[in-house]
């Protein structure tokens, strides 16, 4: 992929940022601006170590439906920000955008292992992730940030799911992606709806509770034998 634009600076206090996302949210698109059929999806995760203060990025880049591994990349960098509740996406963005500049193809989709809209601010990892590369992103995350649902209400079957709500507006679902397994919160992330994103997470999975995308994305961030070939 080529360079995206500069969307802001990242060093900014905490207030800043704060301040920032808040005017980025007003700027999530949450209707589906899809460009054609998707063909190519990819997966997001992060690695920290913290003690060598480095941040490992891993991209994948998957065909769709088949969800054949086509490129792989990580890209290291060290950490910019200290872990702040709320504001992660300022500490993991600059590694993973380096992760994309990577690809040698555009994906026409995004998951990332993360909020995208069910955040304390509308703007998840996720969220910010799609702004920056203007890209329709879908936010996969294990456990919630904000919001709570019906677990009494979420069936055990595949595909089975509940609104989450936070402040009286539903901001994502808890989506039952293997059953008799503890679900996947889903929100949207940027230029997608949510039932469009529960659609695309379900036709990523294989067996898994982690959609495809995001597994193998995990796989990657977590694999310290793997390099990138030398250029």
């Amino acid at each position: 992929m080529k360079n995206t634009p500069v969307l802001h600076e990242w060093n900014l206090q905490p207030e800043a940022a704060i301040a920032l996302q808040r005017k980025l949210a007003a700027k999530i698109i949450r209707t589906d601006q899809l460009k054609g059929d998707v063909k190519l999806v990819a997966g997001v995760d992060m690695a920290l170590n913290e003690e060598k203060n480095m941040a490992h990025a891993a991209v994948v880049l998957l065909s769709y439906p088949q969800m054949e591994v086509l490129e792989r990349h990580v890209y290291e960098e060290p950490i910019r920000m200290p872990y702040i509740p709320g504001l992660l996406s300022f500490r993991e963005i600059p590694c993973i955008l380096g992760a994309f500049a990577l690809l040698s193809q555009q994906p026409d989709l995004v998951m990332v292992d993360g909020q995208g809209i069910a955040h304390p601010r509308y703007l998840g990892i996720a969220s910010h992730l799609g702004l920056w590369l203007d890209l329709p992103t879908i936010g996969c995350a294990k456990s919630i940030l904000r919001g709570h649902y019906d677990e009494k209400a979420l069936g055990d079957e595949f595909g089975a799911r509940v609104p989450l709500i936070y402040k009286n507006e539903t901001v994502g679902a808890a989506l039952r992606t293997r059953p008799h397994v503890k679900p996947m919160i889903i929100s949207l992330g940027h230029r997608i709806s949510l039932e469009t994103s529960l659609h695309y997470v379900l036709a990523s999975c294989k067996g898994y509770r982690l959609p495809e995308p995001t597994r193998q994305a995990d796989k990657l961030s977590k694999d310290k034998t793997y390099h990138e070939p030398l250029v």
